[in-house]
């Protein structure tokens, strides 16, 4: 199982987190990405986002919570992320996974708790990963939602019954003891304050894998 690691709350700075981050044992450096409309909360200026993470030394798990992605992929992209992930629940979601796609990056589509997961039955031979989200998106430090556990179940039964290859990802209050909930079902776990809010990340991150 992988780890991606959301620098979204620390309690250092972001470029002290990130230069830690880029030491440890995560696989991924996960980047929350919201503007306002979709999510309450806006951290989108994407020239900051680019300088801050130009020099990532580890793969780039790209999460937009933006109601319009179209008008940000091509800047994006210009950080060669290993995935882009969208929300099902926007207008566009196939034009967007199609433009994600023009730029050979891994395409993924993230779910709300609200959202059943047949939503994203229509997309499945467009994207690289299921981001099953198991907090309300905009804010870290969230309560993990049980019933995740069934939306997991379900998709990683689907995915062994049509023989697909996406990941399957859950994000939010993933910790020591949640773990233990969703590790039977997915390839891949969002951290976020579990790491970051600790002196020692790899004792962290080696504790969710």
């Amino acid at each position: 199982m992988k780890v991606a690691v959301s620098y979204l709350k620390s309690n250092r700075s972001k470029e002290e987190t990130l230069s830690l981050l880029n030491k440890s044992q995560t696989d991924f450096v996960h980047v929350d990405l919201m503007d306002g409309i979709f999510v309450p909360e806006n951290n989108l200026d994407l020239e900051e986002t680019i300088q801050l993470l130009k020099d990532c030394q580890k793969p780039l798990d790209i999460h937009l919570m933006v109601e319009d992605p179209l008008k940000i992929l091509s800047k994006l992209a210009s950080l060669k992320p290993a995935y882009i992930t969208i929300h099902v629940e926007i207008s566009n979601v196939q034009e967007c996974l199609l433009e994600i796609k023009k730029y050979h990056i891994g395409c993924g589509l993230a779910i709300n708790p609200e959202t059943k997961e047949d939503a994203l039955y229509p997309y499945l031979d467009f994207i690289d990963q299921i981001l099953v989200m198991s907090v309300h998106p905009g804010k870290g430090g969230q309560t993990f939602i049980p019933d995740t556990v069934e939306k997991l179940k379900s998709l990683s039964t689907l995915k062994k019954e049509k023989n697909l290859s996406f990941l399957i990802s859950v994000d939010g209050g993933i910790n020591k003891e949640t773990i233990s909930l969703v590790k039977d079902y997915v390839d891949m776990v969002v951290s976020g304050s579990f790491v970051c809010m600790h002196d020692e990340y790899d004792a962290q991150i080696n504790l969710l894998k």
